[in-house]
């Protein structure tokens, strides 16, 4: 379930610690008096809808259900069926186990281990050493080392330790947590964790091109500035918006994900701009619009995980995957050319 912590309480239910100096608690209190009583309503309702015999993947009532948000205890199991993982899984139940009895690299296990204590240092579950049996370190750890074995050609790639950590503390399980990996990776988001992070870049520059549709007064202010999207855009795509937005917003824009795709990134991404074009608009230089698009994910829009799911589903209006797709190759095309005059 979400926190339902006292509103003073120092950490939330995910173990982060909460300071006064960075934190709304106010709006934070507001917010989550109305919430919890949504999340029992949507609780019930789920143990309904999992009761019946719906197909996972071609539902439109799922699909409603899951842009609604599925409830904390129902997340591990919803994630790994809608999302393919736990198929991927039947296909080949040893892996996991063999991946972290082989042989490992000397420098992929340092350069794991050089991120693992900057992994939630501000989280109580990722306290102590990978030795530490209590401590999420260790099956961080090694599910950074499975998967980062299992996929040679990308090997190990800053930003998986993120989302590792926060799938952890949601689905408690690493095995499975492997596998939801390899489906991101492989799957959903094929080409984001690579060394040279191409497929994040591409989506840096669709982004801009998206902006410049659904927000033009944005797009040009921002080509006046010299703002390139991918200033703050690279954090949101190789992280999930994890270390970005509010613990909670971002698990309900990864139950669309895991059920929707990809496209999802780009909704949330337009709405925040969306949403905070009246502050960008009244920016005079790009340190001012530095200080708005940093600031715009920690507001009151973005703390409301409710109100911002519906508003991410209206605000960018129609989002079609044919479009993105042409942006994608076009902005693929002009960044291989640009590459290639340099």
């Amino acid at each position: 379930m979400a926190d339902s912590s006292p509103s003073n309480s120092t950490v939330d239910s995910y173990g982060f610690t909460r300071s006064a100096d960075d934190y709304d608690f106010k709006t934070y209190e507001e917010f989550m008096n109305k919430y919890l009583a949504v999340l029992s309503h949507r609780s019930l309702r789920w143990s309904t809808l999992m009761n019946e015999n719906i197909p996972v993947k071609t539902s439109r009532k799922l699909k409603r259900f899951i842009r609604k948000g599925i409830p904390a205890e129902k997340r591990p199991l919803m994630w790994m069926y809608m999302s393919g993982a736990e198929e991927r899984k039947q296909s080949n139940p040893p892996l996991y186990g063999k991946l972290l009895q082989d042989k490992h690299d000397p420098q992929l296990i340092e350069a794991i281990k050089n991120d693992i204590h900057r992994t939630f240092p501000d989280n109580i579950y990722f306290q102590g050493g990978t030795d530490d049996s209590t401590s999420k370190r260790a099956c961080l750890y090694n599910v950074l080392l499975a998967i980062s074995h299992n996929n040679k050609k990308t090997g190990y790639c800053q930003g998986m330790n993120f989302i590792t950590g926060m799938l952890l503390l949601v689905v408690k399980d690493e095995e499975k947590v492997f596998w939801l990996l390899d489906t991101l990776i492989n799957v959903i988001l094929p080409g984001y964790y690579t060394p040279d992070m191409t497929d994040v870049k591409v989506d840096c520059e669709v982004l801009g091109e998206l902006i410049k549709i659904k927000c033009p007064d944005v797009y040009a202010l921002a080509e006046k500035f010299g703002c390139a999207w991918s200033i703050v855009a690279t954090k949101w795509f190789i992280c999930l918006f994890v270390d970005v937005l509010p613990v909670e917003t971002v698990l309900r824009i990864w139950d669309s994900l895991f059920f929707e795709g990809d496209k999802i990134l780009f909704r949330v991404c337009i709405t925040l701009i969306k949403q905070n074009s009246a502050k960008i608009l009244k920016c005079r230089n790009f340190s001012e619009m530095m200080e708005v698009l940093r600031g715009m994910t920690s507001d009151a829009h973005v703390i409301d995980c409710h109100q911002f799911m519906e508003n991410i589903f209206k605000e960018p209006g129609s989002l079609s995957r044919s479009l993105i797709t042409k942006l994608r190759e076009d902005c693929k095309r002009n960044l291989t050319a640009n590459n290639s005059n340099n």
